[in-house]
């Protein structure tokens, strides 16, 4: 965790409201560039997170990639 690139971000971009677009926008760019994106993707991935942007995806992607991995 100490090496997220999310860190020093303030944590309402990672856990927007509906449709604040612009904040889903700005996590996934701070994740493009994360060293443990796929630590916390697959760690949101595995724990069914439900809320938040984790490794660059929404629930609702993290959701569909649960799926696409289970069948």
């Amino acid at each position: 965790m100490d090496d997220a690139a999310c860190v020093e971000t303030h944590p309402d971009v990672f856990f927007p409201e509906k449709g604040q677009v612009a904040y889903v926008r700005a996590a996934r760019e701070i994740c493009g560039g994360c060293p443990v994106r796929e630590l916390c993707l697959s760690y949101a991935v595995e724990n069914q997170i439900k809320f938040g942007v984790w490794g660059g995806l929404t629930p609702v992607e993290r959701w569909r990639l649960r799926r696409r991995l289970i069948s």
